[in-house]
């Protein structure tokens, strides 16, 4: 793998030294060019959907057509009209001795991102890196092979039209062994951001020679609060649950206040048009079961579990601090929310909740670098070192110390 590498390295000083404007023209052609070549793209998605069960929650988030694609696009134009994030002074002070310091932002160099069975994510990734004056290194998934190789075929033709080196973007082979190299890419890449579920993550932090950012795992919940609106909340958990099971905003877990139990199966009842399977503790089930039409009793391992599938948990609490135990034990530090009229209960709650987004009466799923006005996501970082929430242009950089004297010595 050692020749991507390498080439990816030199691209990346390529893309580093071009201005902003020839980086806006280039990702703006990219973007006509995916709607131009959007039935080269289908018919590679197509070969990826003929592997995958339909059945399975992972089929959609395969799926690409030509809605997604123009949205793709529209993506990519948005990063496009954004500021740039390079050359921005973090810092800038004059020292007692004349010292001139400032702090600016620069790009990381090259970037790699291991991600699952999500052809979308390609060419974010491009977009964010390469408008932030990186170069990235792409480790998909055998499952999206057909449509990650044809989305990257597309931008590399663009690249070369504008005599852009094409390792500007890399697309390493679906193997494990590609995996391993990428880990261990020391000198070549300058960090890596595993996109995917708990177990790549894991694996990801655990073999990495080189730095990580932890993204993707979200392990979400909601709490319905003793002073909670009922017509919010049935639109909150609806969407939140619903409008995309496979992606890490999703709903897991509804947690509901013991005074409020009355209202659960109104809560709930929109579920049922989507066919979602609930896993509820003791309460709960006592006062669903003969109401809503799958519903199953919670077991060990219901909390705390991402599902990606139309399923979710409900538990039972009798106060705020024991909502707020349940997200400390079971949430992953992704996002959680509150449905509640009382000030003071939705203050304490997102002064309690340790997680990157914490939303007050509003849905999980807003958790989006796009919905974020960021233009699009590389992935929502879950780590507190460095980047938080949503990734977008400003996390893929870093900075350096800019010193200008006069000569002067230090005593």
């Amino acid at each position: 793998m050692e020749e991507f590498f390498i080439k990816a390295r030199q691209a990346g000083k390529s893309v580093a030294a071009l201005d902003d404007a020839t980086r806006n023209r280039v990702l703006l052609a990219v973007a006509d060019a995916l709607e131009s070549s959007a039935p080269e793209l289908l018919r590679a998605n197509e070969l990826d959907l003929a592997r995958m069960d339909r059945r399975s929650p992972l089929y959609d988030r395969l799926m690409l057509t030509e809605a997604r694609i123009k949205g793709i696009a529209s993506d990519m134009r948005n990063v496009a009209g954004l500021p740039s994030p390079l050359g921005r002074v973090l810092l800038d002070r004059v020292l007692p001795n004349g010292l001139h310091l400032r702090k600016v932002a620069v790009p990381f160099g090259v970037i790699g991102v291991i991600y699952e069975a999500r052809p979308n994510v390609t060419l974010d990734v491009f977009s964010l890196c390469f408008k932030s004056g990186n170069s990235c290194v792409l480790k998909g998934g055998k499952d999206a092979d057909d449509s990650n190789r044809a989305a990257v075929a597309i931008v590399q033709r663009v690249l070369e039209s504008f005599g852009i080196p094409a390792g500007a973007v890399t697309l390493l082979p679906a193997t494990h062994e590609a995996t391993g190299a990428l880990l261990n890419a020391v000198g070549y890449v300058d960090v890596v951001i595993p996109r995917g579920g708990r177990k790549l993550i894991d694996f990801v932090r655990n073999n990495a020679r080189i730095p990580c950012i932890e993204t993707g795992a979200g392990v979400v919940n909601t709490y319905f609060d003793i002073a909670g609106d009922l017509e919010i909340g049935k639109k909150i958990v609806f969407n939140a649950k619903t409008r995309r099971v496979s992606v890490c905003n999703a709903l897991d877990c509804l947690i509901i206040h013991s005074g409020r139990l009355g209202d659960l199966p109104a809560l709930c009842a929109p579920l049922a048009a989507k066919n979602v399977a609930l896993y509820a503790d003791e309460r709960a089930l006592a006062v669903l079961k003969d109401v809503y039409p799958e519903v199953y009793p919670a077991g060990p391992d219901s909390f705390g579990t991402e599902y990606m599938d139309y399923k979710m948990a409900i538990r039972t609490v009798d106060s705020l601090e024991e909502a707020l135990d349940h997200i400390s034990k079971y949430g992953s530090g992704h996002s959680e929310s509150i449905v509640t009229e009382d000030e003071a209960s939705a203050a304490a709650f997102q002064a309690a909740v340790d997680a990157a987004c914490v939303y007050v009466n509003a849905p999980t799923s807003f958790t989006d670098g796009a919905q974020f006005g960021l233009g699009a996501e590389i992935g929502i970082s879950t780590q507190k070192l460095g980047a938080r929430g949503p990734m977008g242009l400003e996390e893929l950089t870093t900075y350096k110390w800019l010193i200008n004297g006069r000569g002067q010595t230090r005593p």
